[in-house]
């Protein structure tokens, strides 16, 4: 076998053994349409289960993509693959821990209207600098961004 010959069957073989990484997927956020959702070791069903996920809005990050699969990272970091029809482009929030203010609006000094506690799921209405409004199961407001997994530093919608 030729030189050239060797370096196409090992370009080939990385290929096939490495998932391909998009260069142009910028990382999003997505949540789980399912109260069951599985995270795979690669993409495709023929790769063993990672983990399962028993909570329906979960947020993930969307880090790349390959064909109908999305490489994501979970908000303890860790990174498998979901097809894509078991994910949402709804945006939800995920309290990161303690119990945080819910604020009537997005200054720290606004009327207090609620708290929520470590774990609590919320739809993304709107975030600004500081503060992202969110509906939570009950109640809606004000929440400091720091306070949240599901919305990358800087983004504002």
């Amino acid at each position: 076998m030729t030189r050239s010959g060797l370096v196409f069957v090992y370009l080939a073989f990385l290929t096939c053994t490495w998932p391909a990484r998009s260069a142009d997927v910028q990382p999003y956020f997505v949540s789980m349409k399912n109260g069951k959702t599985f995270m795979r070791e690669g993409p495709g069903e023929n790769f063993p289960v990672k983990w399962v996920y028993h909570r329906k809005g979960l947020p993930v990050e969307v880090i790349a993509s390959f064909e109908s699969w999305r490489r994501v990272r979970d908000m303890d970091g860790e990174i498998g693959w979901m097809h894509m029809v078991v994910l949402s482009r709804d945006r939800v929030a995920v309290v990161k821990q303690g119990i945080v203010e819910v604020r009537a609006r997005a200054q720290t000094d606004s009327k207090l209207v609620a708290t929520a506690t470590a774990g609590a799921l919320g739809r993304l209405k709107h975030c600004g600098a500081a503060a992202c409004e969110v509906q939570f199961e009950g109640a809606g407001g004000w929440v400091a961004r720091t306070q949240l997994w599901g919305v990358h530093d800087g983004e504002r919608f």
